[in-house]
């Protein structure tokens, strides 16, 4: 369910330049000690790794942002597509005969024709992820390090807002990590009150899509 549903939007634009704002305000000692020291440790313990962008990095959690946000463009697809009838037979079970051991969930059980759709969509969609992540800058950055590429400096805890409104580097990290959160937030809702993902996220959106039980 939080995989990406629009595989194309993991090529991304390269990462612009931070304003000086954004510098002035990550070289000051409140900003990410934690983080930084986390990234030194790893330099340390593995330094082939972390030479080419592995660990704690700010190119890691720029990604990890950009595909939370992707993860809720897929969740709101997939509620669209269940609340308009695009899974044929979505209900129906896979069975063992036609799907063999894939189809199982364990315990006798077997996925939905609904859920193998999703699934499958999902799978090809990280396929393309990973060839945008480590395959040559075509369209976008990669999400490791080139040879000649530093790191960006850590945003610390708080992210600068003043000035940083627009398509700009900063905004890109205040949106993905606010992605994030809110991705930990509907799965915790979930956990807690027993509803589907779709439904605890339908009723956010005060059930646009029909999909949940009040």
């Amino acid at each position: 369910m939080l995989a990406i549903s629009t595989a194309v939007l993991a090529f991304q634009a390269p990462v612009m330049p931070a304003a000086p704002a954004v510098a002035v305000m990550r070289n000051s000692p409140i900003t990410a000690s934690v983080f930084e020291s986390g990234m030194s440790q790893f330099k340390a313990d593995y330094p082939w790794l972390a030479k080419y962008g592995f660990g704690p990095t700010v190119k890691a959690e720029r990604w990890n942002g950009r595909h939370a946000m992707f993860g809720w463009l897929a969740i709101a697809a997939t509620a669209y597509a269940k609340s308009h009838g695009f899974f044929p037979d979505g209900a129906t079970a896979l069975t063992y005969k036609d799907w063999g051991g894939l189809a199982q969930m364990g315990f006798g059980e077997y996925i939905s024709n609904e859920r193998a759709i999703i699934m499958i969509a999902h799978v090809h969609a990280l396929g393309v992820s990973a060839a945008a992540a480590f395959g040559p800058q075509v369209l976008g950055d990669s999400l490791t390090l080139l040879d000649d590429e530093t790191d960006e400096e850590p945003y610390g805890v708080f992210i600068p807002v003043a000035g940083q409104t627009g398509l700009t580097p900063a905004a890109e990290m205040m949106n993905g990590r606010m992605a994030m959160f809110g991705l930990i937030f509907l799965i915790s809702a979930s956990m807690a009150s027993g509803k589907d993902i779709l439904e605890v996220f339908d009723i956010g959106v005060g059930g646009l899509y029909g999909i949940a039980q009040f």
